[in-house]
């Protein structure tokens, strides 16, 4: 069974003096993740604020992952795959073989 989903992520970015501050916010329909990243530029660096934007959005996306990720474990312990006592790190993907 084919099955197509749009996910958007909202993206805010708040730059306050040599600080860039971001939020991304993912609706999944049936949770809502939010990852958070910061930026800090050296005073000594050459003001760009494009570069602290990137930074702090792609911190940003590395959280909201990790959060996800961690979703998507917890999603599939209840569905009963896996096993029990496992770590995040370790988590199979897929259906585990029942134990007889």
């Amino acid at each position: 069974m084919a099955r197509t989903l749009e996910w958007k992520i909202n993206m805010e970015l708040v730059e306050d003096g040599d600080t860039t501050e971001a939020r991304a916010v993912l609706d999944t329909g049936k949770a809502t993740v939010t990852g958070r990243g910061s930026a800090r530029r050296n005073p000594e660096d050459a003001d760009v604020p494009l570069i602290g934007d990137e930074l702090a959005a792609s911190r940003a996306m590395g959280d909201l992952s990790r959060q996800l990720m961690r979703l998507a474990y917890k999603d599939i312990g209840e569905a009963g795959a896996g096993l029990s006592g496992e770590v995040e790190e370790d988590a199979p993907y897929g259906w585990s073989t029942p134990v007889s």
